[in-house]
């Protein structure tokens, strides 16, 4: 059964083995799932994942965000289901046959996600890179469009940004898992000079349908990471209950 704490996805977004496996042993406890991104992946490989899949219960993402022609991403995707993690991305792209390629090559041994629109990407941006104003002045619009692709590749969900979990769900039913990025605490005063430009809190998230949060900073940068975490999970809690 899905705990509270199941829904928290930890990034590990440092530099080095050893400070990846100082905050897996310190969190492992109290998070679902450990996500490995491209940079600490290059530096430490696929010993890293294996060693998380051995030190507790936590699942492991691997974040690879894979964008390639797609006999390159349905091979890389299958080497990546040899690893036995849970989650595993590709970016939705320009092309739904890359999508489907990324499935094949999961062969149901992972589950892919793909990346709508990355929660750091303002709509201006998205203007300056020659978006139609269609998808420039409703950012969800884009997001819903490469979601419609993502599903009918056989993806198991998308990452996108709270803000855009009610449609998703609606459009795409239950089923359809959600990974939200760029969860921010109320109690941190506000994000400013934060480099997530579509930012919700865990009970927010959680309400309009997320799975699973990725929570990174406020976890990391507390004077207690373990507690911390442990009261993200009551909140989700605390949201769940009152919004069954």
């Amino acid at each position: 059964m899905k705990t509270a704490k199941d829904y928290i996805i930890f990034p590990l977004d440092v530099p080095s083995t050893e400070a990846a496996k100082s905050l897996v042993e310190l969190l492992a406890d109290d998070v679902g799932m450990f996500k490995v991104g491209l940079e600490l992946f290059i530096r430490s490989g696929p010993a890293l994942v294996r060693w998380i899949q051995q030190a507790g219960t936590a699942k492991v993402f691997l974040d690879l965000k894979l964008h390639d022609i797609p006999a390159t991403v349905q091979r890389a995707m299958a080497q990546v289901a040899e690893l036995g993690v849970y989650f595993a991305t590709v970016h939705c792209g320009e092309s739904q046959v890359m999508l489907e390629a990324a499935v094949e090559g999961a062969g149901g041994r992972v589950n892919v996600l793909g990346v709508t629109v990355l929660t750091s990407i303002s709509s201006a941006e998205l203007a300056e890179a020659g978006y139609r104003q269609k998808y420039t002045r409703d950012l969800q619009q884009l997001v819903i469009k490469k979601a419609g692709m993502a599903r009918n590749a056989g993806c198991a969900g998308i990452v996108c940004s709270g803000k855009e979990v009610n449609r998703i769900k609606a459009d795409f039913g239950a089923g359809f898992q959600v990974v939200t990025p760029g969860i921010r605490l109320p109690q941190a005063g506000g994000v400013a000079g934060d480099d997530q430009s579509r930012v919700v809190t865990p009970a927010m998230a959680v309400q309009r349908g997320a799975d699973y949060l990725v929570i990174g900073r406020p976890i990391r940068d507390a004077d207690d990471p373990r507690e911390t975490a442990r009261e993200i999970a009551a909140e989700i809690k605390g949201a769940l209950t009152a919004h069954p």
